[in-house]
């Protein structure tokens, strides 16, 4: 009897360590996303999801974001004249 109480007891710690790692990683999945994509706004997804992932509303956003292609950065490149020689 004391065997099957043992044996109960460690499925159930078990069961317990599967289901928070499961919600663990799906409550930081945006972040994980992010950082295994190399997203340059990573720390930013991260910060989100830290604060915000509780509500579905700020997780999705950070899912989202996590997903979004990231668009180079526009450089705009003006000549101005010499100045005259003297």
């Amino acid at each position: 009897m004391a065997a099957l109480m043992i044996s109960e007891n460690g499925m159930q710690w078990f069961a317990f360590l599967l289901v928070g790692t499961i919600g663990f990683l799906s409550y930081f999945l945006p972040s994980i996303c992010a950082f295994v994509r190399h997203h340059p706004q990573k720390i930013s997804i991260l910060l989100l999801n830290f604060f915000l992932g509780w509500s579905i509303v700020g997780w999705v956003i950070a899912l989202v974001w996590a997903f979004k292609k990231a668009e180079p950065a526009t450089v705009v490149v003006v000549q101005q004249p010499a100045p005259p020689y003297r």
